[in-house]
Parts: structure tokens; C-alpha cells; sequence
């Protein structure tokens, strides 16, 4: 069974995003994450995303904007599979147009079921937490940026449940930042 990966810019203090929506902070590593994301790209077939992420994705990366990108070439090349209950197609530049689907537990579930390479979830925080709740999400990757920003959106549910998860590699950046990966205990 394939794994599914999600990967988020995270603040020192646990925020995905900043109170208005913004990610300026994810700037702060960028460099040591993207030759990150080149290796892990080389393990991945297919990129799920969440409706409001998929219209921040393919506002770029399908664009000449991001054609300087090292990352853009295998980004856009992945499949992509877009949850949302209100899209009805997701195009992607000239490439192959996103699959939707409607039922984030169960389609994802046969998504996993398949055979190919992991699944990498990016952003789509909402989604995250769904398919964290399921058991669906294998690994957990942080780009810890070293900023605090005081509030925004949290990366994890606030469920109140516990949940426990064992360490597989924190790596530290030049930069003061962290990748730090989990998997569910």
C-alpha cells in the first residue's frame, strides 16, 4: 500500500499560516527545502490537494512564472488528484488536468490502495486534518521555520484528542530552520 506524505511550512510556534492566510514566513528555508523536496519528489507519484490549495498551485506552478523553479518540471509532471465538493474539473496549464474527487476518506483510501509510488499531501491543512482523524496519513513532514507569528492557522487538529507520533529524522538547516519527519505511533 502506498504511503500518504503531508508536508507543511509550520512556525516555531505550530502555525501553517499566518492570521490573514499569508506564508511569508516559509521563505525563511527555502533553499535547503526545495533540494529537500527534489529527493522527495523522486519518491512520489501523485500530489493530493485540497480545493483552496489547488487554486493557490496552479495559479503558479503550471505558469511561465515558476519555469526558472527546479522543482516545477516534476511538480507538474505528478499526478494530481484535487478533493472538493464544489470543482467540477481542475486544469493545470497544458498538463494532464487534476482528478477531483468528492469523499476525501474513501477516495483517498483507494488511492492508497493503488499501486505506484507515496502520495504527497501539500498544505491543504483542512484536508490534513480529515485524513489525520481516519488514520489515512502515514508520515508527517514540518519545514519548521525559525519564526514565531503569535497566531494564524494551526497545523494540527484541535480535537482535543491525543495523538501520538514517533520521530523518524530531524535534520537541521543552515539557516535555523528544521525538517522534521514523523509517522503516526
Amino acid at each position: 500500500m502506498r504511503r500518504l506524505i503531508f508536508q507543511e511550512y509550520v512556525t516555531l510556534d505550530g502555525y501553517a499560516a499566518e492570521p490573514d492566510g499569508g506564508l511569508e514566513f516559509s521563505g525563511t528555508v527555502s533553499e535547503q527545502a526545495d533540494v529537500d523536496n527534489l529527493a522527495l519528489l523522486e519518491t512520489v507519484d501523485t500530489m493530493l490537494l485540497g480545493a483552496e490549495t489547488y487554486r493557490l498551485f496552479v495559479g503558479f506552478w503550471p505558469t511561465p512564472a515558476a519555469a526558472d523553479d527546479p522543482i516545477a518540471p516534476k511538480l507538474n509532471a505528478l499526478r494530481k488528484v484535487v478533493v472538493s465538493r464544489t470543482l467540477d474539473s481542475a486544469p493545470w496549464g497544458s498538463d494532464e488536468p487534476a482528478l477531483v474527487i468528492r469523499d476525501a476518506v474513501e477516495d483517498v483510501r483507494e488511492l492508497k490502495s493503488e499501486g505506484g509510488k507515496d502520495i504527497i499531501l501539500w498544505g491543504s491543512i483542512s484536508l490534513f486534518h480529515t485524513l489525520l482523524i481516519a488514520g489515512l496519513v502515514d508520515e508527517v513532514q514540518l519545514r519548521v521555520c525559525p519564526v514565531l507569528i503569535g497566531a494564524g492557522k494551526s497545523v494540527f487538529p484541535t480535537s482535543g484528542e491525543l495523538r501520538n507520533l514517533e520521530l523518524i529524522e530531524a535534520r537541521p538547516w543552515a539557516n535555523g530552520g528544521v525538517l522534521l519527519r514523523y509517522r503516526p505511533a
